[in-house]
C-alpha cells in the first residue's frame, strides 16, 4: 500500500512538472509569434505585459515614473552601424518637458534627461565636473535618426554625442544635431523598472 502510494505522488509531480513544461513551451511560442521569433529566454516578457513594453513607445502613449504622468510627442529612431535605440519626447502639459531614451543591451535601460540650460560645458575631456558631481567619458559617436510626430528636429538627420557616467549613476550626455549645430547638455537618471508603467494607447502594446 505505502509503494503504492509513493507511485502514485511521483506520478502526480511528474504530471505536474510536465504541465509546468507545456505552459512554459506554449508561453515562449506565443511570444515568438509576437515579436517575430525566437524571445531571449531571460526577457521579462511577463512584467511588459504588466507595465507595458518600452520597446514598443510611440506617439500618444503615457508614461508613470515615480508618480508623474508624461505623455510621448514624438520619436527619434537613432542607429549606428548595427546598433539602435530610441528617445522620446516626453510631456506633461505643463511645461515640463523631458527626454527619455530605451535602449536593449542586452537588458532594456531607461535613462530620463533633463536638459540643462544656459551651461558652458563642451565635451571631449576624459572627466567633466557639474554641480559637484564628476563624470567620466563611457562613449562617442555619430548616429543617424528618424524623427516621429513631434520632436522639434529635422524629419532625418544625423546627432554627435558623447556620454559620461559618475561613480554613482548619474549620466551626463551631449548631443550636438548637424555639424553645423551647438551642443546640448543633459543630465540623465536611470529608471527603476519596477517604478515605471506605460500605457500604450494607439495598439502598439
Amino acid at each position: 500500500m505505502l509503494l503504492f502510494t509513493i507511485v502514485l505522488v511521483a506520478v502526480g509531480i511528474l504530471a505536474l512538472f510536465l504541465y509546468v513544461q507545456h505552459k512554459a513551451k506554449q508561453k515562449r511560442e506565443a511570444d515568438a509569434a509576437h515579436y517575430g521569433g525566437p524571445v531571449d529566454p531571460f526577457a521579462d516578457t511577463d512584467e511588459n505585459a504588466l507595465r507595458g513594453d518600452p520597446r514598443r513607445l510611440t506617439a500618444g502613449d503615457i508614461v508613470d515614473a515615480y508618480g508623474k504622468s508624461l505623455v510621448v510627442r514624438g520619436s527619434l529612431r537613432l542607429s549606428e552601424g548595427d546598433y539602435t535605440w530610441d528617445e522620446h519626447f516626453l510631456d506633461t502639459g505643463a511645461e515640463v518637458r523631458r527626454w527619455l531614451s530605451v535602449e536593449v543591451d542586452p537588458d532594456i535601460e531607461m535613462v530620463l534627461w533633463e536638459e540643462i540650460k544656459g551651461h558652458d560645458l563642451t565635451p571631449g575631456a576624459t572627466t567633466i565636473e557639474h554641480d559637484g558631481v564628476t563624470y567620466r567619458s563611457v562613449e562617442s559617436g555619430t548616429a543617424k535618426y528618424r524623427g516621429e510626430a513631434t520632436t522639434g528636429l529635422p524629419a532625418t538627420g544625423t546627432v554627435d554625442y558623447h556620454d559620461y557616467t559618475a561613480e554613482n549613476g548619474e549620466k551626463l550626455a551631449f548631443e550636438r544635431f548637424g555639424a553645423a549645430g551647438k551642443w546640448e547638455a543633459s543630465t540623465g537618471l536611470r529608471l527603476d523598472r519596477n517604478q515605471v508603467v506605460i500605457y500604450h494607447q494607439s495598439g502598439s502594446s
